[in-house]
């Protein structure tokens, strides 16, 4: 489905997007990829909004991203004898491993590992940094606190430690269960939650084992401190701000943001911006300037993606905030400062065939009358570095797997098209400008680069750019369009 924009959308699904007229609805609307999140719903609901997606995919011959986010692990307190309990500021409160109801001295947390790691002046965050304790003296199974920003603690509220990193696995028994189940059903990207070192992605990819794409979260400090390894050894990021936003000062998250997303642009890695950017528009059919003004922001700052959670997952207005974000995206690369922007903040990257390759497409795109760039690619690869330039005219990805294209579906300004079995240049040429003009992109006056490898349909051989006419696709004329 041709877009507008370049920018990619992904929209959560939960149970304001259930059925198959929202889902096709939302995908009309802009939604590039979907987000099934593993925290929500079993294994039977998932697989039905997977193959909902699919008939969309199939009933508008349009490929699809579907990324399962998987849960990692959630570390909480115990209960409370009363429920809750109102923590004052300056008071003593102690963590331990006692299987007792908690009071206001005290609570279970059950997590032995938080304890290993654990040093006199550690903070702990619970509920969302609501409530904050710093570690006066710890052991093996116990911690002595100073309430440093006191609150109501209840039952089972979520536990950071920001401070250190914690001997704790990025899968747990559940999140390896949901990852065996979403690679067998044929999701295309896996986001893992809880990274804080590479050996987190290494064990997700050995258990993918190829069958999905492996994209990190980066939500912990750990995982920022180590981000160039993480993201050599990943396929590709997601900046979840929420969480960063608990374990690091607030005001840190923007810089680091930005930083991030340049870092996975250099490494031709699609990079999403995640987490609260049209929250209002849970319960209101309208953003906040601000909420524009952020969404704005990560696009100008040349993310390739950008994400609603709750927005459409359970929110009163979905398609109308799938269709902010998109028209959103619409006006900011429209604006002379996008292009500008992104262009400032190209950087010379590799010294490869196909390094130079792409970028010699994206120069004759800016200095001819090219109208588009189109690439044939296996593994995607070429596609990814084509859309790291991020030349100032379309890119047409073209490629005889399926599930190339959907991955794809989550790089910026890929417009994927799937083609039948090329052996020869000349063969892909054809496929490529009929591709251009029946998608839209160019008419049989304009003519577009070419960009492929020899031979063909092997990953990594990308060693032949050609300008090509549009009338080139009359030599078939009698040919149905690819």
């Amino acid at each position: 489905m041709k877009r507008d924009r370049n920018v990619k959308i992904v929209a959560t699904l939960g149970p304001a997007s259930n059925d198959y007229d929202m889902i096709r609805a939302l995908h009309e609307a802009g939604a590039d990829v979907f987000r099934l999140n593993m925290s929500h719903g079993d294994h039977s609901e998932i697989a039905a909004r997977h193959a909902i997606i699919r008939q969309v995919e199939k009933d508008l011959n349009s490929p699809i991203a579907i990324l399962a986010d998987l849960q990692g692990p959630k570390l909480r307190v115990g209960t409370f004898e009363k429920g809750e309990e109102d923590l004052l500021t300056g008071a003593a409160f102690r963590l331990d491993l006692q299987d007792l109801p908690g009071d206001i001295n005290r609570v279970t947390l059950p997590h032995p590992e938080i304890f290993q790691a654990l040093e006199p002046g550690a903070r702990l965050l619970v509920n969302d940094g609501k409530i904050r304790l710093k570690v006066q003296s710890c052991g093996p199974d116990f911690a002595e606190c100073v309430v440093e920003a006191g609150g109501m603690i209840s039952n089972r509220k979520g536990v950071n430690v920001p401070d250190v990193v914690l001997p704790l696995k990025a899968l747990s028994a559940k999140d390896r269960a949901d990852l065996e189940f979403a690679c067998n059903l044929g999701v295309d990207w896996l986001a893992l939650s809880f990274v804080q070192r590479p050996e987190d992605v290494y064990e997700a990819r050995a258990l993918a084992n190829g069958r999905a794409a492996v994209l990190s979260k980066i939500e912990k400090p750990a995982a920022v401190t180590a981000f160039d390894e993480i993201l050599r050894v990943s396929d590709g990021i997601m900046v979840a701000r929420g969480d960063l936003g608990v374990e690091l000062p607030v005001q840190a998250v923007p810089p680091i943001q930005k930083q991030l997303v340049r870092k996975c642009r250099a490494a031709a890695k699609p990079v999403i911006v995640a987490t609260q950017m049209l929250e209002s528009m849970i319960e209101s059919p309208m953003p906040t300037r601000a909420e524009v003004s952020d969404v704005a922001n990560s696009i100008y700052e040349g993310t390739d993606a950008i994400m609603l959670s709750a927005e459409s997952a359970a929110g009163l207005f979905p398609i109308e905030a799938v269709t902010t974000m998109n028209n959103v995206a619409i006006e900011v690369e429209r604006d002379p400062t996008y292009t500008a922007i992104l262009e400032a903040s190209r950087s010379v990257q590799g010294k490869s065939v196909a390094d130079s390759i792409v970028a010699a497409a994206r120069e004759i795109a800016e200095t001819t009358d090219v109208k588009a760039i189109a690439c044939f690619t296996s593994s995607g690869t070429t596609a990814s570095l084509t859309a790291r330039e991020r030349p100032r005219v379309p890119i047409i990805a073209l490629t005889a797997n399926i599930s190339t294209a959907r991955r794809l579906s989550l790089t910026w300004g890929t417009n994927c098209v799937i083609t039948g079995p090329v052996d020869r240049f000349k063969t892909a040429v054809v496929a490529a400008v009929r591709a251009a003009v029946s998608q839209g992109f160019a008419e049989e006056s304009d003519q577009i680069t070419v960009t492929a490898g020899v031979p063909f349909n092997q990953a990594g051989t990308t060693n032949i750019l050609r300008v090509a006419p549009c009338e080139e696709r009359l030599i078939f004329r009698s040919e149905p369009d690819s």
